[in-house]
């Protein structure tokens, strides 16, 4: 079985978002439900349509983030070697070597990247770059508008 990486704050979102959904979301959409079949004819209901769409939503979520969950393999930064060598959950300053602008992001799980939070998913390219890579390092990433190459600067557990 294929293991999810992710943080201890990214699994804890996870079960945050999935009680939500049982204990929230799912009771308000069946009860959604039970109103719109009291208007009578279903056929044209509008409402009852909708309710179920949303449950339908509602309970795939639910399965995916109990699968992402199941499969979850939470990896602690702090508990890894400090050798200043970019891994999973590290968080990295890097230098533009062209413009000179400085950069910080985290490696995250897929699910926890918010590039506008500072985290990427270590299946990015930028981030498949890093690995492995150590402070002083200069890595150069396919972008979209072509090369661009960085100075690893920092790199923080």
């Amino acid at each position: 079985m294929k293991r999810t990486p992710m943080t201890l704050r990214g699994a804890e979102a996870l079960r945050i978002e999935l009680k939500r959904l049982k204990s929230q979301d799912r009771p308000n959409v069946i009860k959604a439900i039970a109103e719109a079949r009291a208007h009578g004819d279903l056929s044209e209901n509008a409402e009852y349509h909708a309710a179920r769409e949303q449950q339908g939503f509602i309970e795939g979520r639910i399965n995916e983030v109990e699968a992402k969950l199941s499969t979850a393999e939470i990896i602690d930064p702090s508990t890894l070697p400090k050798d200043g060598r970019v891994v999973f959950g590290a968080t990295v300053e890097l230098e533009d070597q062209a413009s000179g602008a400085r950069l910080s992001y985290q490696i995250v799980g897929e699910d926890e990247a918010d590039l506008k939070a500072g985290r990427i998913s270590v299946t990015s390219p930028i981030a498949r770059a890093l690995v492995a890579k150590s402070e002083g390092d200069i890595v150069d990433v396919a972008a979209p508008g072509g090369v661009k190459s960085y100075e690893i600067v920092a790199v923080k557990l």
